[in-house]
């Protein structure tokens, strides 16, 4: 991914304005940034034959205002007003495809522990962004390695909220994979059950038949995970979506592959250097990919109600 100063974007959208993009700017004091405070989401919109159409937003500000529960945290602006918002950014930045990052934090006023008194602010931004893990992931594959680094369990931090503090775990465990020349990190959880990968869902393939980890694996419930389940259940395909995978069954497993807004659905090559199946794009993670991408830009009419126009 390139930096922001590489990118045609000059427009945030903050509390209710809209502001230059070099001014959105917050104290350096800020609750949020002391102690990961905020919760967030990671949306695509889609370049379209009807326009730019973001991809299950209605479920996205589901997540969102769901993530601000554990926390206490009241957004003071309501889904339509996020929803017109983020249409009119980007309607203002001609953007065709973009990522939109919806982020609500407790901001400035006193910095114990407890932000009883801080206030909530919210803030959405929209860039261009292209392919998460590389053009060439998505065909070829990415290698990966099992992070030494845990999944934090879900009795200690609300893992069905997308928290901003939390993506520290993330961070570690993708920094460890890229020092050791993998381009992702897979992570266990408190149990060593495969989890999740440091932004993804993961998938796996035997069989014909498809297994992803289920929510008491202490993974994020993922759009694009969900997205998955359902295109992967209407081709014909079983789906063991409680499912409790092992490390071991990673290495043994026809094919693998990633899921999130982010990644969208991206091929496992290789798990610590082992070759999974032939070491290429399986054929049910081919057609599933496939299908994903008509379905996103609009080369089909089914699923019209996942997107929203702009």
């Amino acid at each position: 991914m390139s930096g922001f100063d590489d990118m045609d974007v000059d427009t945030i959208w903050m509390d209710g304005e809209f502001v230059d993009w070099d001014e959105a700017q917050v104290h350096v004091l800020t609750h949020g940034l002391h102690y990961g405070s905020g919760i967030f989401e990671g949306v695509r919109c889609y370049d379209t034959d009807e326009g730019p159409a973001i991809f299950r937003w209605d479920e996205h500000l589901d997540r969102f205002y769901n993530s601000a529960k554990p926390y206490d945290m009241d957004i003071d602006h309501s889904r339509e007003e996020l929803t017109e918002a983020t249409l009119e950014l980007i309607e203002r930045q001609d953007l065709q495809s973009c990522y939109i990052r919806p982020l609500a934090y407790y901001g400035y006023n006193s910095l114990g522990v407890s932000p009883q008194d801080c206030p909530t602010k919210t803030a959405i931004a929209c860039w261009p962004w292209g392919t998460y893990l590389g053009e060439e992931a998505l065909e070829n594959g990415v290698d990966v390695m099992v992070s030494s680094w845990r999944k934090h369990a879900s009795s200690q931090v609300p893992t069905n909220a997308k928290t901003t503090g939390l993506y520290v775990n993330s961070m570690l465990a993708g920094e460890e994979a890229r020092r050791n020349d993998y381009v992702e990190a897979i992570v266990l959880n408190k149990e060593g059950n495969v989890a999740e990968g440091p932004g993804e869902n993961i998938f796996l393939v035997n069989d014909g038949e498809i297994y992803t980890p289920g929510l008491a694996e202490s993974i994020l419930d993922g759009i694009t995970r969900q997205t998955a389940i359902t295109l992967a259940r209407d081709l014909g395909y079983t789906v063991h979506d409680e499912a409790a995978i092992s490390r071991g069954e990673l290495y043994t497993a026809d094919e693998l592959f990633f899921t999130g807004s982010a990644a969208e659905i991206t091929p496992i090559r290789s798990v610590d250097d082992v070759t999974i199946g032939p070491g290429e794009r399986g054929p049910v993670t081919e057609e599933l990919q496939s299908k994903f991408f008509e379905v996103v830009e609009r080369r089909t009419d089914e699923y019209d109600d996942w997107f929203t126009y702009a």
